[in-house]
């Protein structure tokens, strides 16, 4: 999945602006036995990115400043982020929301709030059904103009 070796968990970065909902997210993806990183908003996120290459990006669409579906698109339209997993995370499940997520380049979206008894399957689907994130040769990312 990653460079960090086969027998490593994957690295989830859990991009949530909510304090209570990054230590829910949190907690249930570390029991199923993920490693967790966690950023509040896209500037932290993209802070994050410069340190190393998660397997999967967990993506909050309201975020304070750059959106989540913002900070989505210019990920998938940087070369060093573009093939990192991205799965919209969200309570504003409204229509046309899944459409937009999916447009601004996210692989599917999970409604908030979580079940936490089914999370983790969510996440290991989008884990088995990704391209890999990174490959040895490269194990930081290094974003465009930033």
């Amino acid at each position: 999945m990653s460079s960090r070796g086969p027998l490593v968990a994957p690295m989830i970065l859990v991009v949530e602006d909510n304090e209570v909902n990054q230590l829910l997210t949190a907690s249930v993806l570390e029991r199923e036995g993920f490693v967790v990183d966690l950023a509040g908003t896209a500037v932290q996120a993209i802070e994050r990115l410069r340190l190393h290459t998660p397997d999967l990006i967990l993506m909050d669409i309201q975020l304070p400043g750059m959106d989540g579906l913002s900070l989505t698109r210019q990920l998938k339209a940087d070369p060093a982020t573009a093939r990192i997993t991205v799965v919209a995370l969200t309570a504003h499940a409204m229509t046309g929301d899944r459409e937009q997520s999916l447009a601004a380049g996210c692989a599917g979206y999970i409604s908030k709030p979580i079940d936490t008894r089914t999370f983790g399957t969510q996440v290991r689907e989008f884990l088995i059904n990704s391209v890999p994130a990174s490959s040895p040769s490269r194990s930081d990312a290094t974003l465009n103009g930033q």
